[in-house]
């Protein structure tokens, strides 16, 4: 059988979010000092089992700007944002790590808000894999059943952040990213809309950009906050500001409820259950929900699963020009080369895709002329059992169980629009279960404000009870 795995203990860190550790700080309760040394207890004690860290350098922190809300609160970073002189992987063995030259733009924005940057993340090869897993390594473990899988592409933050490591952490989202994590370890994931925080430098370079940072955290608060820290430090005049949201609204909201995957996938029973609770839920505090679709058809699935095979290609071949002469294609993994191989399939069509999925924006906006926000499962199953989204399975068969497991989120990421997960309970088996909840392009405010209600009347479990 597997184990429960956490850390959180009667020491600097306790059970506070980040909010409560950074209020603690001001007070003068717990010096930053103190949190360093709780995290860097908390990850020897947890990552024999979780395998969650890519990087220590919780002796040797990258801190953030005194003045910000989460000042001298302790954060990790994914192992694909640059901090400047850290070795920075992408997951992947392929080529020789050197210290970055600069931070990345997002590192910035993550230290402007306050935050202290004591290591980086694990997460699978290029985050093409929906679990954190690898064909020569440890997997990283989910902490509330270590037989299964933690979720990806941002999974090792996720693990660690649920298992009481850090409060809070980066993560980032290029169709799912942020939101599976969250979903399978029973956290607070928000992608926000294309543009509202600072350009991904790998999203930046690809035809169409469908990454976006943000935060793993165990409450809405914590994420909020962040939002509204980083939309300060660099507001985009495109988007609306979003501001610091502290509580649910009174207005009501158009509610569209959607169960059925546009891959078709069928969605589990617990799984199921838990986002038709939440409906019901927001039925009996006056919202109007009513069943809804996607509005795009099972030719987005292709078109996703071609762009996909599109950024693999460009990474096996262009690897040696993003990571210098030591990278050997070789040395990829299966899943890497699976995806490039289908691309080189279908790259006569890459206009007719790329042209489609660029039309899928315009399709999702229509969508909010009939609903305020969209309710629907993250996953149309549960976390699967480590193995199971192995990259050493043979292609046909992983990309197919991909598609069954990542049904709803990559809808967001293609329409550049805001999306967040969050807990829904637990399945029969014990693991989280989350939903899913999206709206038009730069209104986060309306999530927020509709994620504080649900965590206010459905508090999330914890890991420790």
């Amino acid at each position: 059988m597997g184990t429960r795995v956490h850390a959180f203990a009667d020491d600097a860190l306790g059970d506070d979010d980040a909010v409560g550790v950074a209020d603690r700080l001001h007070r003068g309760e717990v010096s930053a000092a103190e949190l360093r040394a709780a995290v860097a207890a908390r990850a020897a004690q947890v990552e024999p089992e979780l395998h969650g860290l890519a990087l220590d350098r919780i002796a040797e922190p990258v801190t953030g700007d005194p003045s910000g809300p989460f000042a001298g609160v302790p954060t990790l970073v994914k192992d694909n944002t640059d901090v400047r002189g850290w070795p920075v992987a992408n997951g992947t063995t392929a080529y020789t790590p050197v210290p970055a030259r600069e931070h990345a733009e997002v590192t910035r924005q993550l230290l402007a808000t306050g935050l202290d940057v004591v290591g980086l993340t694990r997460m699978p090869e290029y985050g093409l894999n929906a679990s954190t897993e690898y064909a020569d390594a440890d997997p990283v473990h989910n902490p509330w059943d270590t037989r299964f899988s933690a979720g990806a592409s941002s999974g090792g933050a996720a693990a660690l952040v649920a298992a009481g490591v850090v409060p809070i952490a980066h993560a980032n989202d290029g169709g799912g990213s942020i939101r599976i994590p969250a979903a399978a370890c029973g956290l607070v994931g928000l992608k926000p809309s294309r543009g509202r925080l600072a350009p991904n430098a790998n999203g930046a370079r690809m035809p169409i950009d469908l990454v976006a940072d943000g935060v793993l955290s165990r409450s809405v608060r914590d994420t909020a906050t962040f939002l509204a820290a980083a939309d300060r430090q660099r507001r985009n005049p495109a988007l609306p500001p979003v501001g610091l949201i502290e509580g649910p609204a009174r207005r009501r909201l158009r509610v569209g409820l959607v169960l059925d995957s546009p891959t078709g996938a069928s969605v589990d029973a617990d799984t199921r259950a838990r986002v038709t609770e939440v409906a019901e839920l927001l039925g009996k505090h006056g919202h109007e929900v009513s069943e809804a679709g996607t509005g795009v058809a099972t030719r987005f699935v292709d078109d996703f699963l071609d762009y996909w095979g599109l950024l693999a290609f460009s990474v096996v071949t262009g690897g040696r020009w993003l990571h210098g002469r030591t990278f050997d294609p070789d040395r990829l993994d299966a899943l890497t080369h699976g995806l490039a191989d289908h691309y080189k399939k279908v790259m006569a069509r890459t206009p007719v895709f790329l042209h489609r999925l660029r039309r899928v924006a315009h399709t999702y906006a229509e969508l909010f002329t009939r609903h305020d926000v969209l309710l629907s499962p993250v996953l149309a199953h549960t976390p699967p059992e480590i193995g199971w989204l192995s990259p050493t399975l043979p292609f046909d068969v992983l990309i197919s169980r991909l598609l069954d497991y990542v049904a709803f989120t990559p809808l967001c990421n293609v329409a550049g629009a805001p999306a967040i997960s969050l807990p829904a309970g637990a399945a029969g088996n014990g693991l989280p279960v989350g939903v899913h909840l999206s709206t038009a392009v730069g209104d986060e405010r309306t999530l927020l404000e509709l994620a504080f209600a649900l965590e206010s009347d459905r508090p999330w479990r914890r890991i420790w009870d």
